[in-house]
C-alpha cells in the first residue's frame, strides 16, 4: 500500500517537468490523479502510462487563464471521484515569455501572475470547501530557487514565484484549523522555463554549474518524491514550509 492510497489528487502542469513527474509517482504511490494541462495530447500519454502500471488516472485539459476550466477540472475530480484531498498546484502559465528587466512589460508580468498566483489561487478556492468538510487538505504549491538567487531574464517569473509563495503562507495560516496543510516547493531542475529561450539555457547552465551537485535536478528522480511525502500523511505537521529541492543550490533554512 502507497502512502497515498485511495487519495484523490488534483496535479496541474502534468504535461512535463514536475507536474508530470508528480502525477506518476502518486499513482505510484496509491492516488487517483485527475492530470492537468493545456496538451492534451501529452496528458493522454501519460494517463497511458500510469494506467499500464496498474494506476489510476483521468486527463482533464485545461488553460490556466480561464476560469471556468479550472473549474471544470475540479468539479471533475469530485464527479469522478467523489472527492479531492490534494491539490499539487504546480502548472505555470506564460513561460513562454521570459525577458530581462528593462524589457518587462505590464501585459506580459500581468500574464505571468494569471498564470501563476491567480490561478493557483483559483484552484485553492474551488478545492477549498471538499477539503474543508471532510477536514483534510493537501495543498503544494510550485514556487522556484530562482525567486531567491534572480537568474536573469527571469523578472516577471520571479516576481509570479513569490506571490506563489505569499499565497502559501496566507493559506497556511487560514486554513491549517480545518486540517487542510499549505506548502511550497522550491525546484532547481531542468523545465521548460530554462528551455524556452537562450537565456533560460544559459541561466540553466549557470544554476547547474553553481550546484555543489554539479547539476540540476530531474522532475520524477528528484523532485517527485519529496512532493510526494508533502502530500501524504505523514506531512500533517509540516505547513507553510517553503521547501527547497535543489541539491543545495540555495540554504535557506
Amino acid at each position: 500500500m502507497g502512502i497515498l492510497q485511495d487519495r484523490v489528487a488534483i496535479v496541474t502542469g502534468a504535461s512535463s517537468g514536475a507536474g508530470h513527474g508528480c502525477a506518476l509517482r502518486f499513482a505510484e504511490e496509491g492516488a487517483k490523479v485527475v492530470a492537468s494541462a493545456r496538451r492534451k495530447d501529452r496528458l493522454d500519454d501519460l494517463v497511458k502510462q500510469i494506467t499500464a502500471n496498474g494506476g489510476t488516472a483521468i486527463a482533464v485539459e485545461c488553460d490556466l487563464f480561464k476560469e471556468e476550466e479550472i473549474d471544470h477540472v475540479v468539479q471533475t475530480a469530485i464527479s469522478t471521484f467523489g472527492t479531492v484531498d490534494i491539490l499539487a498546484n504546480i502548472g505555470q502559465g506564460a513561460l513562454e515569455k521570459p525577458c530581462y528587466l528593462h524589457e518587462l512589460t505590464v501585459d506580459v508580468a500581468l500574464d505571468t501572475y494569471m498564470g501563476g498566483p491567480i490561478q493557483s489561487l483559483l484552484f485553492m478556492q474551488k478545492c477549498f470547501p471538499y477539503m474543508k468538510e471532510k477536514k483534510y487538505g493537501r495543498i503544494i504549491n510550485c514556487g522556484s530557487q530562482s525567486t531567491l538567487s534572480g537568474l536573469p531574464g527571469f523578472g516577471g517569473y520571479e516576481m509570479a514565484k513569490g506571490a506563489i509563495q505569499a499565497l502559501t503562507r496566507n493559506a497556511s495560516q487560514e486554513w491549517a484549523k480545518y486540517g487542510i496543510t499549505t506548502n511550497v516547493f522550491l525546484p532547481a531542475h531542468w523545465s521548460d522555463a530554462f528551455k524556452n529561450s537562450q537565456q533560460g539555457i544559459d541561466a540553466g547552465n549557470a544554476a547547474a554549474a553553481n550546484s555543489p551537485m554539479e547539476r540540476l535536478g530531474l522532475p520524477y528522480e528528484d523532485v517527485s518524491p519529496m512532493v510526494t511525502f508533502l502530500a501524504s500523511e505523514a506531512a500533517g505537521y509540516i505547513n507553510g514550509q517553503c521547501v527547497a529541492i535543489d541539491g543545495g543550490l540555495q540554504l535557506i533554512a
